[in-house]
């Protein structure tokens, strides 16, 4: 029992020192305050620390106490993550899908199945970009990125109203980076950041990474619960708020033209950076409202790829800012990457120059509006409920029936191969447990529902 509680307290200190809230020559609590916390004996903790001295991750001062040593432990995010089962881990859920075998049914990934990418229209750009000039094939891209597209990005962010001219676009590697620039440009760790509840797990990720105090709203089908968040904001003092405007992730959702005028005339109040990540603009039937819009890109930044709709392998984003902003996130660009992916722009632009893009999306939305029919009806038969019906996209926010735990049913699909996306991995206070986001354009196995029918019995 004695060996089990020094085992335990090493395993806290150890967690407070890879999540670094003990930072190098911090000083532990002494042995007594540390027993009391604990609730173990004083010896215990004497035993602990000294073990921890033995493997050299803290030291001891004589009549002073113990600090953790100089040299800084790498930062674990699951260290300073939530202590989430395997079956809801956002970690984990990501790993099965991007390491699956061939055959894995994946209706709780975040993408299209290959053969519905625009592959045709990517094999042409191949061909012409390798007949091109040899800059493209070896050299570093401008800071900005490749003029052309970041032109043609001007011209479509325009027709949604976005004011996005051609030098206030800075392509970057994804969208993710993109956001990460902007943190890296924006916060500093202990700043508060916005996030819906539920939103995209990897925002959580990626702000742990930043050491960032994450604060999440509630958000429904018109957008974030906007009483909530004024309560929210005047708590909080929250730096950035991250969201999806024209298709919400995970729910499917659509901002409303009102909720998108009090949350800008709260961030205005507030002096809150909206970081609008636009990442599944192409798969609407109407355009949405977008933030971006509205503002006019003064307190919004917008971003986005087409991972989703082009090719998750050509690893192309941008990021859309006023002035002053995408100057400082030019050299943060510099500082972390040096120069962009000038042959994955050059694909891109080719890509969305074919005329056939156009074509290809419009097949794609009318595949998605029949698979959207198909999943939710079978679903229901299994007594699954959904949220709302998406006006457009791959997901669909589904409740589970009445008593069932969709990290329990999730744990009970892997073992027959299919990979899910239970609620709570989107959700920051896990209050989503009786959910569960499914990619419909993934689930045209019929093993999926047999899976699911025996989970849930």
């Amino acid at each position: 029992m004695a060996r089990g509680q020094t085992a335990k307290v090493m395993d806290a200190v150890r967690a407070h020192i890879e999540g670094r809230s003990l930072a190098p020559g911090a000083r532990l609590p002494s042995v007594r305050a540390e027993a009391r916390a604990s609730g173990v004996s004083v010896s215990t903790v004497v035993e602990a620390y000294e073990r921890l001295v033995a493997e050299g991750l803290i030291r001891s001062r004589p009549g002073s106490g113990f600090y953790v040593s100089a040299s800084a432990a790498p930062l674990m995010l699951k260290a300073v993550a939530p202590r989430w089962d395997r079956a809801i881990d956002p970690f984990w859920i990501s790993r099965q899908s991007l390491e699956a075998a061939p055959g894995t049914s994946m209706p709780g990934c975040g993408w299209l199945p290959a053969e519905w990418m625009f592959e045709g229209g990517l094999r042409r750009a191949l061909r012409k970009v390798a007949r091109g000039n040899a800059v493209e094939l070896a050299d570093y891209g401008s800071p900005l990125g490749l003029e052309p597209l970041r032109a043609l990005l001007a011209r479509r962010l325009l027709a949604l109203s976005i004011p996005a001219a051609t030098d206030r676009i800075m392509l970057t590697e994804s969208g993710t980076q993109a956001i990460d620039l902007v943190c890296r440009l924006l916060i500093e760790p202990g700043d508060a950041v916005l996030v819906d509840d539920p939103c995209y797990f990897n925002f959580h990720a990626l702000l742990r990474a930043h050491r960032a105090r994450i604060v999440g709203v509630p958000y429904g089908p018109d957008g974030p619960d906007t009483k909530a968040m004024e309560t929210i904001i005047a708590q909080e003092r929250p730096r950035l708020y991250i969201t999806n405007s024209a298709i919400h992730n995970p729910t499917g959702a659509t901002l409303s033209p009102a909720t998108a005028h009090k949350v800008l005339s709260l961030a205005d109040k507030a002096r809150m950076t909206i970081v609008e990540d636009d990442i599944f603009g192409d798969f609407e039937q109407e355009p949405a409202t977008r933030l971006a819009a509205l503002d006019g890109l003064d307190r919004v930044i917008c971003i986005g790829s087409f991972s989703k709709s082009v090719s998750a392998s050509v690893r192309c984003g941008y990021v859309a800012a006023r002035p002053d902003w995408l100057d400082g996130l030019i050299d943060m660009k510099i500082a972390t990457s040096f120069g962009g992916g000038r042959m994955a722009a050059a694909l891109l632009y080719e890509t969305l120059s074919d005329g056939a893009y156009r074509r290809h999306m419009e097949e794609v939305r009318r595949k998605l509006g029949r698979a959207m029919d198909r999943t939710i009806a079978r679903l229901e038969r299994l007594g699954f409920t959904a949220e709302l019906r998406p006006r457009a996209g791959m997901f669909v926010w589904c409740r589970l029936p009445q008593g069932a735990d969709a990290g329990h049913v999730a744990a009970q699909c892997l073992g027959d191969g299919v990979v899910l996306a239970p609620g709570n991995a989107f959700s920051l206070t896990g209050a989503a447990s009786q959910f569960m986001r499914f990619n419909v354009a993934q689930c045209g196995d019929d093993s999926i529902f047999a899976s699911l029918e025996r989970a849930l019995r």
